[in-house]
């Protein structure tokens, strides 16, 4: 590979790091061209963008960041692919589909801000939420207490109404 052609791959991958908080470093040496566009279909429709990488231009481009990736830099070894996604869990979901076919296989990833080594780590970061999530949970959470309160409030007005009226009925 010329020195110029290195060049535009290492800003391409380094406009994906920027792009793309999250990624996984998948093997694909095992996928035939039919597995390997139906991927690519899927990733496209999920949002995640699917780049075959050198290792050595993988890591040159990581070492370049701000940051320690060492622990993903023995995971760059054979065939990698990378999959880029703004969420976290997305690539591992469409791992997941694969998984009884062991093709692709996961090698690491680094998500929300953590690394993740070894195919065996799939299942944690299927169960990853993602930001939206989180946020639906803190505001459900918070909106609990204030539906039991304004329960409480109207079915006790209504039973302090009726006791009242009682009360003046009586009296």
């Amino acid at each position: 590979m010329k020195k110029e052609d290195k060049g535009l791959v290492l800003k391409t991958i380094a406009e994906a790091l920027d792009t793309y908080n999250n990624f996984y470093l998948v093997d694909t040496a095992a996928m035939n061209a039919e597995v390997t566009s139906k991927l690519r279909r899927q990733c496209f429709k999920a949002g995640i963008k699917m780049m075959v990488v050198k290792n050595t231009l993988f890591k040159k481009a990581l070492e370049e960041r701000e940051g320690d990736f060492s622990p993903l830099y023995p995971s760059l070894k054979g065939t990698t692919s990378v999959l880029f996604s703004e969420v976290a869990n997305a690539p591992a979901k469409l791992l997941k589909e694969y998984e009884k076919d062991a093709v692709p296989t996961l090698k690491a990833a680094y998500a929300e801000e953590s690394f993740y080594v070894g195919a065996n780590q799939l299942e944690a970061l299927v169960n990853i939420k993602s930001k939206n999530e989180v946020i639906a949970d803190i505001v459900a959470l918070l909106q609990s207490p204030a539906k039991n309160v304004i329960s409480a409030l109207s079915s006790g007005g209504t039973k302090l109404h009726g006791l009242l009226q009682t009360l003046s009925e009586r009296g």
